[in-house]
């Protein structure tokens, strides 16, 4: 009789106790890490008479519309801008830096060690700090700038405010947090890179230029363009290193931390939405070009 064709017997063994605690334990993770997050989705689509609790007071647009609007005196729309503006420059940079830097380290760098440390230890270091002594930093350089204007042209003192600003010493402070990520990324990725790849291309006469277009950037790109995701989203929510750097222009996220204090309807629920809406849709678009990259390379 053959029996290799009869049905094997699937044995279910009972699952440890363990499992079921630290199921329940990751379970409990999840809904304190995202219940938050939806309550705030929820509640900002509230009727007219709704308030920050539940619960809910019929469901409408009603607060996004209030939200377009205004919220007073603070321009949510120019904040949104100069937020995307940032977030934009911080990307671009922090993609640029950080592979000239991983490609620069992939040789022996004299004193790359040290540099290394220095700039990783941005991230242990408390944000309020880092963003004091910025801030501390370019008004010591207004001090002088001041003093030479005074002494070589006077004239340039009616114009001159200050060096602070959201595209100096704002992208400065969002640089010492973005950059640490982005190098250890490309760090990671050129460990593991394979160099025989660039010497069979060298071997069939491409040129540095070349190799490091046609061989190096494609199998790289994926993680570029997650460190540029890293760089646009940790830009999108700064705030502690941003609070005492930017000068007279605030960001979405340093006018949602003052509104915090001052609003008291579920509009600043809705502005947590859309925030939260647009760090969503540009994970999704990494993820999207990412498989699209991939697709393209096999």
């Amino acid at each position: 009789m053959n029996t290799s064709t009869a049905p094997r017997r699937v044995v279910h063994k009972k699952r440890p106790p363990s499992f079921w605690l630290l199921g329940a334990v990751f379970a409990a993770f999840v809904l304190f890490l995202y219940g938050p997050m939806f309550a705030i989705f929820v509640l900002s689509f509230q009727g007219p008479e709704g308030g920050l609790t539940f619960p809910m007071r019929g469901v409408s647009l009603h607060w996004f519309r209030v939200l377009w609007e205004g919220i007073g005196v603070v321009d949510i729309g120019a904040a949104f801008r100069r937020s995307l503006a940032l977030g934009a420059v911080v990307m671009v940079l922090t993609v640029g830096l950080s592979l000239l830097a991983g490609l620069a380290y992939r040789k022996q760098l004299p004193g790359g060690t040290a540099l290394f440390y220095v700039v990783v230890a941005s991230l242990i270091m408390p944000s309020i700090i880092v963003s004091l002594g910025i801030g501390l930093g370019f008004r010591l350089l207004d001090t002088g700038l001041k003093l030479l204007l005074e002494a070589h042209w006077p004239a340039a003192l009616d114009t001159f405010t200050t060096t602070l600003g959201m595209f100096s010493s704002g992208l400065g402070a969002q640089l010492t947090w973005t950059l640490p990520f982005g190098l250890l990324i490309l760090f990671a990725v050129f460990n593991r890179f394979n160099p025989a790849y660039e010497e069979a291309a060298r071997d069939l006469g491409a040129t540095p230029w070349q190799t490091f277009r046609h061989v190096v950037l494609p199998l790289i790109g994926p993680s570029l363009v997650g460190v540029g995701m890293f760089g646009f989203t940790l830009s999108w929510d700064e705030i502690a290193r941003s609070s005492q750097a930017m000068g007279d222009l605030n960001t979405l996220p340093l006018e949602l931390q003052g509104l915090t204090t001052t609003v008291t309807t579920p509009v600043i629920y809705a502005l947590g939405t859309v925030t939260t809406v647009v760090s969503f849709l540009v994970m999704g678009l990494t993820l999207a070009t990412v498989g699209l990259w991939q697709s393209r390379r096999r």
